[in-house]
């Protein structure tokens, strides 16, 4: 059997997507609370997500979602998470969301401190294991904001992120315009 080097490096990246969910998965979370959502993006979705990112760009004017957009084109693959908007309940004890407690941030529209807080761990433990494996990354706020658009997740979540995955010469994400 032969194994072309783009079935090879096509299946390594989709390999290494699997393990950055687990990676995302096992990583510590504040309470040992675990609401992370994750999914893999490739093919026509992954089409159907550049094409959202471009039409956000229409709409807000911020021509980096277009540059971004073109990213995702040129990746094998996307890893998504997103978080629910869960407060923690630590109330008066806490108070990092800017509130007297989780009942007034709740109320006033605020955002506990703790998602951003569990979504970055989650990120890095997976950008780690896709650089000890040699695949091109970037996290990108920017596809997690057409994600939550297009429902990719199985329940909603209020903040989310892309990383796009690559395994060529020269990596897309960098050098950008």
């Amino acid at each position: 059997m032969v194994i072309s080097s783009k079935q090879a490096e096509e299946e390594a990246v989709l390999e290494t997507a699997r393990a950055m969910c687990a990676a995302a998965r096992t990583a510590p979370r504040t309470r040992g609370l675990d609401y992370l959502k994750t999914c893999i993006v490739t093919g026509d979705q992954k089409e159907r997500l550049a094409e959202k990112m471009e039409a956000l760009a229409e709409e807000t004017g911020m021509d980096f979602l277009r540059r971004d957009a073109g990213n995702v084109r040129n990746s094998a693959a996307v890893v998504l998470m997103g978080h629910p908007d869960i407060v923690r309940g630590l109330n008066e004890g806490c108070q990092y969301c800017g509130f007297k407690n989780c009942k007034e941030c709740v109320e006033k529209g605020g955002r506990c401190a703790y998602i951003s807080i569990d979504i970055g761990i989650a990120l890095g433990s997976a950008i780690s294991v896709a650089a000890d494996r040699r695949i091109d990354n970037r996290v990108m706020f920017s596809i997690g904001r057409a994600a939550m658009e297009l429902d990719f997740f199985e329940q909603e979540v209020c903040q989310a992120f892309g990383i796009p995955l690559s395994a060529t010469g020269k990596s897309p994400y960098f050098d950008r315009k």
